[in-house]
């Protein structure tokens, strides 16, 4: 997912893919020690998608904060 996607999405959303992501990295790892992926690059891939979704909840929170001062 891109950061302009991302940038697109509601608060609401991002909150509940951030979790939806973190559910499918955690079980894409435990698959992977059980038995290899087809695609291991995809585990990366998700990691870095939940730090994006968590960067721009961070950044929107922080706006948030300086308008209501």
């Amino acid at each position: 997912m891109k950061s302009s996607e991302i940038k697109e999405l509601s608060t609401a959303e991002i909150i509940e893919r951030i979790d939806t992501e973190q559910n499918m990295f955690v079980r894409m790892k435990m698959n992977h020690a059980v038995s290899p992926l087809d695609n291991p690059i995809k585990i990366s891939e998700t990691r870095k998608t939940v730090a994006r979704l968590k960067t721009e909840l961070k950044a929107r929170k922080g706006q948030q904060t300086e308008s209501n001062e």
